[in-house]
């Protein structure tokens, strides 16, 4: 199980000492976040509609909280596989469009990959030596896509040295799907009929953790180095946003960097 501090979630997995990785919730861990209504209360996405200024305070708590070394490299996400370095990626200044990508790693330290979520997998990874972190964005159509395999093709580890934490998404209960999806993962890797599960007609019930567990399995990752994915972002409306239950609402953040 993740651990928890206030309402941030820290990933329960066997990081070298040197990697910091978080997720957050709702609710910003200390007092109360800036977002009003149905972003409420710790909204750290600006292109959700919600106050500006708002978010910028946000982040600016974020910031602060976790003691980041640098302000994170924000994604424009549109659920494709281009990944970034983000030692290389100019850091968005305010009002600025944030490049398009759905995932960023470094081999660099004090530099925060981050990014967004309301139902949509956050994964956070990183070697074992504790040199290279990276964070992906993975709906299903970035997931079918090939986010999974673009991030590790960037990070140039061996799969068997890298650790792997699937953060908050929507959970395999609710998670419904119609026969386009299923086939786009099951025409590409026929193990993944396993994720889906009947439900009424011409739809299915689909576990998004383990259709990434059943990719990185694939590529040479170890189930056993695979950590997370026991939460829900739909049910567990206290704490999570959620796109699919709410359409108008905010989002968590999942980061990850190493220190030097």
């Amino acid at each position: 199980m993740s651990k928890h501090a206030g309402d941030l979630i820290t990933p329960d997995w066997p990081a070298a000492d040197t990697v910091h990785a978080f997720s957050t919730t709702r609710h910003t861990p200390a007092s109360t976040g800036s977002s009003q209504g149905g972003y409420a209360s710790y909204n750290l996405a600006l292109h959700v509609e919600d106050n500006p200024l708002h978010v910028q305070k946000n982040r600016q708590q974020l910031a602060a909280q976790l003691s980041l070394p640098a302000e994170p490299l924000w994604l424009e996400q549109v659920h494709g596989t281009e990944v970034l370095n983000a030692a290389q990626t100019q850091i968005n200044v305010i009002g600025a469009t944030p490049p398009q990508a759905d995932a960023s790693y470094t081999t660099h330290a004090s530099h925060v990959c981050a990014v967004m979520t309301a139902d949509c997998l956050p994964i956070l990874l990183c070697n074992r030596q504790g040199n290279k972190v990276a964070a992906a964005h993975a709906g299903w159509r970035g997931l079918a896509g090939g986010v999974i395999e673009s991030t590790l093709l960037a990070l140039n580890e061996a799969p068997s040295e890298l650790l792997v934490w699937l953060g908050p998404a929507i959970g395999p209960a609710v998670f419904e799907v119609g026969e386009n999806v299923r086939k786009a993962f099951v025409d590409e890797l026929a193990a993944s009929a396993s994720a889906f599960k009947a439900n009424r007609p011409g739809h299915y019930l689909a576990d998004i953790y383990q259709l990434a567990r059943l990719r990185l399995k694939r590529l040479g990752v170890d189930g056993d180095a695979v950590y997370g994915g026991e939460y829900c972002t739909y049910t567990d409306e206290e704490r999570f946003y959620s796109y699919r239950r709410d359409a108008k609402t905010g989002r968590q953040a999942s980061l990850i960097w190493f220190s030097g």
